[in-house]
């Protein structure tokens, strides 16, 4: 909801008297009534403005509300009726000679004006978010883990079922454990939001997997066969063609993390280093200068 400066609104100071605050809005009421501007909308929807700004500003309790919480927190615990429930603008507007209220129309959700009333509804409690460490592992196979939280003023301990791919910013929710309601409505929710820890091998990227492995320069230049592990400990193989080159990327399709919803999964990426040797030896200078002789 928007901010309301309901001082504004009707051009006054917030020191203003009543007698002020009384003024004002028979200034602007005179001005903006429906029955004055001859079907000028931005004129009604002014008149409703400066009729709800009078209705709050000139209730002592409502005006001490207002300016203790806000805008904001004032509209938390006042609904539209609420705001107009014992206010009288007949009198004023009487004084027009507009009939007392004139043309009925709504208020947006109640008032003396007609229109269809609406409760607010009751206000929840505010939500917390727990966040929980997973590795990568735990990411790929699911897991169990107990989390302790403080819940209405108390230390509360759960255990919480993480199913296979809740990647980092994935949230579970349970319900009802958040904060209290301060106005009688239902508790707020538990988030528990994922952060994958780093890993030693694998890096992510949403569901797919990236990780590197190095090859000498006669396995890049011939081709080899290569093992890749897995998170779940085992190995895959990748043949590396000849002539691969230096940080080359090879995709496996389907080796990445587990998706939350289906039963597909990301890829595993995997980036070839070539390792060039930074001192030869005798030999393998030899052997370098013979195949520079043959042009490569």
């Amino acid at each position: 909801m928007a901010e309301k400066d309901y001082y504004q609104v009707l051009g006054v100071s917030k020191t203003a008297t009543d007698a002020e605050i009384k003024k004002a809005y028979r200034k602007l009421a005179m001005k903006y009534h429906p029955d004055h501007s001859k079907g000028d909308k931005r004129a009604e929807e002014m008149f409703k403005e400066v009729s709800e700004a009078y209705a709050v500003l000139s209730d002592k309790e409502k005006r001490q509300q207002y300016d203790t919480f806000g805008s904001t927190g004032f509209h938390q615990r006042y609904s539209q009726e609420d705001i107009f429930r014992n206010v009288d603008l007949g009198d004023i507007l009487k004084e027009f000679g507009f009939g007392g209220q004139g043309r009925r129309f709504s208020f947006g959700g109640g008032g003396p004006f007609g229109g269809h009333q609406r409760r607010q509804a009751p206000i929840k409690g505010a939500d917390l978010v727990y966040e929980l460490p997973l590795t990568l592992q735990e990411v790929a196979s699911g897991t169990s883990k107990a989390v302790t939280f403080q819940h209405q003023g108390r230390s509360e301990n759960i255990t919480v079922k993480i199913p296979p791919g809740m990647i980092t910013g994935k949230k579970l929710r349970l319900a009802g454990k958040g904060e209290q309601s301060g106005y009688g409505g239902p508790s707020g929710d538990l988030f528990i939001k994922s952060r994958v820890t780093a890993d030693p091998l694998f890096t992510a990227e949403e569901y797919d997997l990236h990780t590197t492995i190095t090859i000498r320069l006669s396995e890049s230049l011939l081709g080899t066969q290569v093992g890749i592990p897995t998170l779940e400990g085992g190995e895959l193989s990748l043949k590396i063609p000849p002539g691969t080159r230096h940080k080359t990327r090879m995709r496996l399709a389907g080796h990445g993390l587990p998706k939350m919803t289906g039963s597909s999964k990301g890829d595993l990426y995997v980036t070839v280093s070539v390792d060039i040797a930074k001192e030869l030896t005798p030999e393998q200078k030899k052997l370098v200068k013979k195949l520079a002789a043959t042009g490569m």
